[in-house]
This record gives C-alpha cells, sequence and structure tokens, in this order.
C-alpha cells in the first residue's frame, strides 16, 4: 500500500465528512423557528436523527415539551432530555421501524394551530419512518426488491411515496393544524426537498401513474393491501409547512476539495451528481488517472452523488467499496494514484465499512494472494476482498448522511 497517499486520502475524508455534520445546519435552523405560541414537539428521522436532535435539545432547552428520535441501530448516544429513542432497521424497514413510527402519529395527533412540530430529517429517513396498510414481511418483501432492482432512489421514493401513510407530504397532513417547520440535511442529488427522506412533510411531485410504471418496469412484487394504497394520489399543497435544508453532497465534495488543497493538491469538482453504476464510475476514474499521469503538480479529482449497484452475486460489499475496487485494476503501473469513495453516514450497503481505498498497489497484491477482480465484482463481494490487502475504510457512525464522495489522488 502506499501508505503517504492513504494517510492523506484518510485526512481528506475525515475533513470533509466533519465539516458536514448535522450541528451547524441545526443552529442555523433553528434562527429561522417561526413563532410559537404553543408546545414545541420534536420528530427526528434517519441516520443522523439523534446528533441534530441533540444540538436541538441543548439550543431548545425548557422550550421543548416532547420529542422522538428514530435512527438506525447503533447510531444513537445515549439518552436526550424529554425525547424518545427508537433504533430501527435500514435499509429494510422492520417491526421497529413501524412501531416508533406509531409512536410519533400518536404524540402528533389532535395537535392545536398554536403548536409546532420541528422536523428534523436526514438520509435514511425513508426506511427509518414509515407506516403502511400492509404487514411487516410484505414491506420487507418490496424494500429488498426495490434495493436489488437497479431503480434509482428517486424510483424508490416514489413507489414508498404513494404506498406509505407518512411519506409524500403526508406527514405534515398528519400534523395539521399545527405549523411543521423541517430541517432537511440532504442527501439527494439536486437537494430536491421532496425526494430527501420521501418528502413526508413537503407537497409531493411525483403521481400515481408514475409509481404504477416504475412498478411494472421493475417488476415490483405488491400484495393487495398496496395496490389499493398505491391509487391514493399524494397532496400537491401543504399550508401547514416550511423547511430549511442544511448540509448537501455539494457540500461535501468542497469540503473534500478545501481539504485537498490544503495538503497541495489542485482539486477538480467533476460532479456532485453521480448517478451510474458504481464499477463504471470506478472505470471512469481510474481512466482520468491514467490521462493526468504526466501532470506536473497533484491532482484531486473529486465526484459525489450515490451510485447503484446491481446484485448479482452473494457476496458482501457495498457501492462504495465496489467503485475502489473496480479502480483497481486500471490502477496497476501507475505512479502515487489513489482512489477512494466513502459514504459520508460511515456505513456502506448492510457492511460495517464506509467504503474503500485503493492505489497502484491494490491489484498485485490481491493477485498474489489468488484473488481475481473481476471474479470478485461478479459476485459483488468488494468487502471481503479490500479486507485482505486493509483497504476497506472504517469511520464508525459520524452522524451525518449527506451521500457519498469518490476522490482521485494523483500526487506529484
Amino acid at each position: 500500500m502506499n501508505n503517504v497517499l492513504r494517510k492523506e486520502a484518510e485526512q481528506i475524508w475525515t475533513a470533509a465528512i466533519q465539516a458536514c455534520l448535522p450541528d451547524e445546519a441545526v443552529c442555523t435552523a433553528l434562527e429561522r423557528l417561526p413563532e410559537v405560541k404553543g408546545r414545541i414537539y420534536l420528530v427526528a428521522i434517519g441516520k443522523a436523527g439523534w446528533k441534530m436532535a441533540d444540538t436541538a435539545c441543548r439550543l431548545l432547552g425548557d422550550r421543548l415539551f416532547s420529542g422522538i428520535v428514530i435512527t438506525k441501530y447503533d447510531h444513537a448516544k445515549g439518552e436526550l432530555p424529554r425525547i424518545k429513542t427508537y433504533e430501527a432497521g435500514h435499509p429494510v424497514p422492520d417491526q421497529n421501524t413501524l412501531t416508533a413510527t406509531e409512536q410519533v402519529l400518536s404524540m402528533t395527533k389532535d395537535l392545536t394551530a398554536d403548536d409546532l412540530v420541528l422536523f428534523l430529517v436526514s438520509g435514511g429517513g425513508s426506511a427509518l419512518f414509515e407506516s403502511v396498510d400492509c404487514t411487516p414481511e410484505d414491506l420487507q418483501r418490496l424494500t429488498k426488491a426495490c434495493l436489488a432492482s437497479g431503480a434509482s432512489i428517486d424510483e424508490i421514493n416514489i413507489v414508498r411515496k404513494h404506498l406509505s401513510r407518512v411519506k409524500g407530504g403526508k406527514f405534515a397532513l398528519h400534523c395539521a393544524p399545527a405549523k411543521v417547520f423541517t430541517v432537511l440535511l440532504s442527501d439527494v442529488l439536486g437537494d430536491r426537498p421532496d425526494t430527501i427522506a420521501s418528502g413526508p412533510s413537503v407537497p409531493d411531485l411525483s403521481t400515481v401513474e408514475q409509481a404504477l410504471s416504475i412498478v411494472q418496469k421493475y417488476g415490483l412484487p405488491l400484495s393487495e393491501q398496496m395496490r389499493s394504497a398505491l391509487s391514493e394520489e399524494t397532496p400537491k399543497e401543504l399550508s401547514n409547512a416550511s423547511y430549511f435544508i442544511g448540509g448537501s453532497v455539494r457540500e461535501l465534495c468542497r469540503h473534500a476539495a478545501k481539504a485537498a488543497e490544503t495538503l497541495g493538491y489542485r482539486p477538480v469538482l467533476l460532479t456532485d451528481h453521480l448517478t451510474c453504476e458504481a464499477r463504471e464510475a470506478g472505470a471512469f476514474l481510474a481512466s482520468i488517472a491514467r490521462t493526468h499521469q504526466d501532470a506536473p503538480s497533484s491532482l484531486a479529482f473529486i465526484a459525489g452523488g450515490e451510485t447503484v449497484v446491481h446484485l448479482r452475486g452473494k457476496g458482501l460489499g457495498g457501492r462504495n467499496q465496489e467503485l475502489a475496487l473496480a479502480a483497481a485494476s486500471d490502477l496497476e503501473g501507475l505512479k502515487d494514484t489513489a482512489i477512494f469513495s466513502v459514504g459520508s453516514d460511515g456505513t456502506d450497503g448492510p457492511t460495517d465499512a464506509a467504503g474503500g481505498y485503493v492505489d497502484e498497489t491494490t491489484a498485485p497484491h490481491l493477485r498474489s494472494q489468488g484473488v481475481q477482480i473481476p471474479d470478485v465484482l461478479a459476485n459483488n463481494d468488494a468487502y471481503h476482498a479490500l479486507a485482505k490487502c486493509d483497504s476497506l475504510i472504517f469511520t464508525g457512525a459520524t452522524g451525518t448522511n449527506v451521500n457519498d464522495v469518490a476522490v482521485l489522488l494523483i500526487k506529484r
């Protein structure tokens, strides 16, 4: 392994993630909090839910009447005053998801026009905040089918919104006549509020026709209860709701660029809308590396977004690990060149790793152990391959979720 590059890569991803922690977003948002004559209720959903709620509790103090946090397992960091915290399944909802959501709906029913719901939303909220008119087993079956189909996150969320009793603006409708003020930590490209966590508190732009078309396109399994729910349109206007967008993948890329520049690299932002197949993104970054091998100074090419993986094998991994491993073969023979890809939330797919790092030494090192990268990719088993060369990235749960960033480093 190129230890110098690995150390600098770690400095870059650490600085970028730290700069996108939700504290600042919540602080800025609460300066815009509407006037409240009644009670303030807090609801926080998503992987960054506990961290966002912690900041809000410190800032609001005794003004906060009651609240509920729903976050991913192992993402809560302790008790919060006047707050009940639930941990639940992600990316597949489980019974805890449904139980916690029902508690939120119970807390926020029968509110008055003087009350306010402070709704803190981060990535992962689509899976962690759910109420549906079907069995938990049917919901899990559909979610797994969506994730394995290759459907984009936008497509998946359109289906979710029309099946759900809380997504697509329906939660804000449930809270009326109370005001709902939403703070959004964006993990979606373009930062459209109706797509972040499937937009529980903003008007929905998607339609029933779109949802049905996506179901047909990917052959998604729907029970009769689901088909009935899918026929109901989502609200297109909400008079009681407003929102503020905090961190985003654009900010993640900007801070990665700033950190790289501090280390002597000239940063180049390629995109903050990366949406292609993970292994294609890895191959593309590696091709850029080959083009710029004669560069007279150090370069850092940055791409943020959310790639997709079509599951064909039975291995273990995530989109960031697969992106990195797919680049490894084409980096062989290059000089002082590395690529890393990392999820800002600290988890990549169903693994304990946040992503992967590769450089010009990775492919020959794996080959010396009898590992053939094409075979690994065919089995979607990037985790175990990267583990063999100490190339997994571990950050632990970060407390934020603003998508992924991949960086190509060429050191001169």
